[in-house]
């Protein structure tokens, strides 16, 4: 299947970080959507179409910081990876921390991905641009149609 556009769910809590991401995937070769919410909570109701989401669409790919507030990225991956319907969409955790704990827990809940969040803005924009070249141009992703998504 060969998509015309891409729909990315950004769950990040630092607006900076949220614009840096957003700037990087500017460029990108493919067509997306960048949807952001700035915590887990809103990032739940938005995969479950609750509330003010009710007319969201399913994102292709998940960028999910690890600390947010509200509900933590550890929360969120949890109950995405629990959830039949959401299950299948892949996560990649983007995170200050670099603390093997973290990194194993992050991939022990289902995370299909782990990026330390560089701290230079050049080499932040190179770990999105990866993202995009990866997971975007060379990876298969679970055709929208076949996920029954935001069911509880």
């Amino acid at each position: 299947m060969n998509r015309q556009l891409f729909r990315i769910l950004l769950m990040e809590d630092d607006a900076g970080d949220a614009e840096i991401i957003r700037e990087a995937f500017r460029d990108a070769r493919v067509e997306l959507t960048i949807d952001h919410v700035p915590d887990g909570e809103k990032g739940m109701s938005y995969l479950r179409r609750e509330g003010g989401y009710a007319g969201a669409g399913r994102p292709d790919l998940i960028l999910l910081d690890l600390n947010m507030p509200l509900k933590d990225g550890r929360e969120v991956l949890s109950e995405l990876k629990s959830d039949a319907g959401l299950r299948a969409i892949p996560v990649l955790v983007l995170s200050t921390s670099d603390a093997d704990r973290d990194i194993a827990a992050s991939y022990g809940l289902g995370a299909n991905c782990y990026l330390k969040k560089p701290l230079g803005l050049d080499d932040f924009t190179e770990v999105i641009k990866s993202v995009e070249r990866f997971w975007l141009a060379m990876a298969k992703l679970p055709p929208r149609e076949d996920v029954a998504w935001g069911r509880a």
